[in-house]
């Protein structure tokens, strides 16, 4: 595990990809059987792949997803609302991992 330095964040695709890969990874494993697959892939591979992580400070993260998430998508076995409510779970998901990786929460 890297120590965490917030500037270092600022460029995180070269200090923290290790960090960044496992905490999306174990969000999505989170999920896994809890939720639709088709739905889980296409919410990982299409929306999250254009999502970007933040340093809030505090121990804090924020993940901001792209514009047209539902459109990125394409096509998924569920309605708008409970697409929206999975991909908000998903992303406060992430900020959970984020902090677990960077060791500032231990839930």
């Amino acid at each position: 595990m890297t120590a965490f330095d917030p500037e270092k964040f600022e460029d995180k695709y070269v200090h923290y990809m290790d960090e960044l890969q496992t905490a999306y990874k174990n969000a999505y494993q989170h999920f896994h059987g809890r939720y639709d697959s088709t739905l889980l892939k296409a919410i990982d591979r299409q929306v999250l792949d254009g999502s970007e992580p933040f340093y809030e400070g505090d121990g804090e993260f924020r993940v901001e997803l792209p514009e047209n998430p539902r459109e990125r998508a394409g096509d998924v076995p569920v309605d708008d609302e409970t697409f929206d409510a999975v991909l908000q779970e998903f992303a406060d998901r992430i900020e959970l991992e984020l902090r677990r990786v960077f060791e500032f929460d231990s839930e």
